[in-house]
């Protein structure tokens, strides 16, 4: 967490002191060792801190009416200034000016103090900074406990920064605890971590939580823009809002790659030069992109991301890009206020207005799931240029095509049954253009011409096979109950043929005219489907009744009765017996009955009526 307010120098720096910190700023100068922006740049009052009202409002606060605590643990994302503002809190504890004014801690702090300079460097003797990362164990917490006991050298508090506090040992936390709870009244304790859940409750009942949150980017923009009036620096309003979406609200993050993009430039910086710089898609093509995928115009969209791809941009990156401009007009949707943040650039706020107006929730979320799902599979393909663009021909093919509840209503409004394929092709493409595509209606009509042509010329084409279909289909007729079993297994229909044979009891059939009783395991729509399915087998009408009387038994018990029967035949045979009585334990599991085989009873000039039982085991 930086700002341009107050940064500090290091002891070989000969820069001169200012109201208010430690550096006047500017460019490098020549023979001079050069500084990174963010160490440059770095905060050392509560004034200077950005992206952070909660926390300051809370300090001050209880610096004004003397409610300081013994401890603060501060949590939040790498970059966002956490060990920035420990060591302000130390500072602020410790605020005295030489003339003797300040009698007690502060927030205020409009010239450098006393100890100001040696804490923000983090070379005060008073003020230990221990990076728990690498000091783990028990003895570098005894160590703590030893020296907590002695007053300061010079200073009103010694204060411990603890960096990285959850990388303690188990035990180590432990040892902490005693002196945590009961710290002498001249010992104070800052704790940083970027992992919370990872610190004991009993270390976190003891100290006063503030959680750091990211800075926002039109906050960033504004900081980074004021660092490069200071450095000098001419820089694009689109390239700072590239760095400070990419930064992804580190203050740090984004004064690295800020710096980076000045040595990238070597000059002006550009917002190309940032994109390229990152690996980045350019952004009005990314949108262009989305506008091919939205119409459903999957040539477009392949030449599109081949001119991306060919002149460097990395396909998990296009398709990154894609699903970050569809939350974005997601967002517009809802909160149309989202497209007045100046972090994004003036063309990609108007197109998202335009998008936002045009396309339906249901159909972002579709196409937010597909990118997402995507990405993953873009990012574990052998070749990821092939496997992006069949994620945008998944993208393309349903844009025309109707969401759940649009194709619900449209089966309602053909009176429950299945619409026919025309009329629900047309539905679908009436629905596309009033939801999906955002051009304009004019191109809508032109687009659609052609395919009503072509579905003009197809018709005639297919009449007379139709007609012959239906000749074919008036001529079929079923007579038994096992016949209409058949057809169902013919048409290759097996939930039919399945609810036939296992949950209806035949009453009586005719051509026509089924009567039956259900089983009470039935499914609800089993004669309306039936009666359907009927029709277009037999190209008539069926008139399918429930009746109250038993009906005959099911296929499927009458197929278990006649099992039965064959297995206690087969046990009572001789044979059959005389096997299960050498090998004990035995059993007859399946009886299956054997062709006759014809040829080999003429050869051997048997008769046919005097061979044997044909069952078999």
């Amino acid at each position: 967490m930086t700002d341009a307010g107050s940064p500090v120098t290091p002891p070989g720096d000969t820069e001169s002191v200012h109201q208010g910190g430690f550096d006047l700023g500017g460019p490098p100068q020549a023979g001079k060792h050069y500084r990174v922006l963010a160490r440059k740049y770095r905060p050392s009052s509560f004034d200077d801190l950005i992206g952070q009202d909660a926390v300051v409002r809370t300090v001050s606060n209880a610096f004004e009416t003397g409610r300081i605590p013994q401890a603060w643990i501060l949590t939040g994302v790498r970059g966002v200034g956490k060990t920035t503002t420990a060591r302000i809190l130390a500072r602020a504890l410790n605020y005295e000016l030489p003339d003797g004014s300040a009698k007690g801690p502060t927030i205020h702090m409009p010239v450098p103090g006393v100890h100001c300079r040696a804490i923000m460097e983090s070379r005060h003797m008073d003020v230990l900074e221990m990076d728990a990362a690498s000091h783990t164990g028990v003895d570098d917490v005894r160590q703590i406990n030893d020296s907590v006991r002695y007053a300061p050298a010079s200073a009103r508090y010694k204060v411990y920064i603890i960096d990285e506090v959850h990388m303690l040992s188990t035990a180590a936390f432990n040892a902490f605890l005693k002196t945590q709870e009961e710290p002498p009244e001249h010992a104070k304790f800052v704790f940083a971590t970027t992992e919370i859940r990872k610190v004991p409750v009993t270390v976190l009942s003891r100290c006063q939580r503030f959680d750091l949150r990211r800075v926002e980017a039109d906050v960033l923009m504004g900081h980074l823009a004021n660092i490069a009036g200071k450095e000098n620096v001419e820089v694009e309003p689109e390239a700072l809002g590239i760095i400070a979406r990419a930064a992804e609200g580190s203050v740090r993050d984004s004064l690295s790659l800020f710096d980076q993009a000045i040595a990238h430039a070597a000059g002006p910086v550009r917002a190309d030069a940032v994109r390229q710089m990152l690996g980045l898609a350019d952004r009005t093509r990314v949108i262009d992109l989305f506008e091919s995928l939205a119409r459903g115009d999957i040539a477009s969209a392949f030449r599109e991301f081949r001119e991306q791809y060919d002149t460097g941009a990395d396909p998990i990156v296009v398709l990154s890009d894609l699903a970050e401009f569809v939350n974005f007009v997601t967002r517009v949707k809802i909160v149309p206020a989202t497209a007045d943040n100046v972090a994004f650039g003036e063309t990609e706020r108007v197109r998202a207005r335009d998008f936002a107006s045009k396309l339906s929730m249901r159909v972002l979320s579709r196409m937010w799931q597909m990118l997402l799902k995507g990405i993953t599979e873009v990012q574990a393909a052998t070749r990821p240029a092939a496997a992006a663009e069949m994620v945008l021909v998944r993208i393309a093919y349903v844009s025309d095509l109707p969401t759940p509840d649009e194709a619900i209503r449209m089966l309602e409004q053909n009176g429950g049954a299945a619409p026919a394929a025309a009329s629900s092709s047309a539905s679908a493409r009436s629905i596309s253009a009033s939801t999906v595509s955002p051009v304009q209606h004019s191109a809508s009509r032109s687009a659609s011409a052609p395919r009503a042509s072509a579905e003009a010329s197809v018709r005639p084409q297919a009449t007379a096979p139709m007609a012959e279909a239906q000749a074919a289909a008036t001529a079929l007729r079923i007579a038994s109950f096992p016949e209409l079993v058949a057809l169902a297994g013919e048409k290759r229909d097996l939930m039919i043929k399945g609810a036939l044979e296992a949950h209806v009891r035949l009453v009586r059939i005719e051509d026509g005219r089924l009567e039956l009783a259900l089983e009470p395991t039935a499914p609800r729509t089993l004669v309306n489907d039936l009666s359907r399915k009927l029709e277009q087998w037999t190209g008539r009408r069926w008139t399918v009744i429930v009746s109250n009387e038993p009906g005959q038994a099911t296929l499927r018990s009458q197929n278990e009765v006649q099992k039965n029967q064959r297995e206690r035949a087969a046990e009572a045979d001789p044979r059959v017996q005389e096997v299960l009585a050498r090998f004990p334990g035995t059993k007859v599991v399946e009886v299956r009955k054997l062709a006759p085989e014809t040829p080999e009873s003429d050869v051997s000039g048997e008769d046919p009526a005097e061979t044997p039982d044909s069952d078999d085991l």
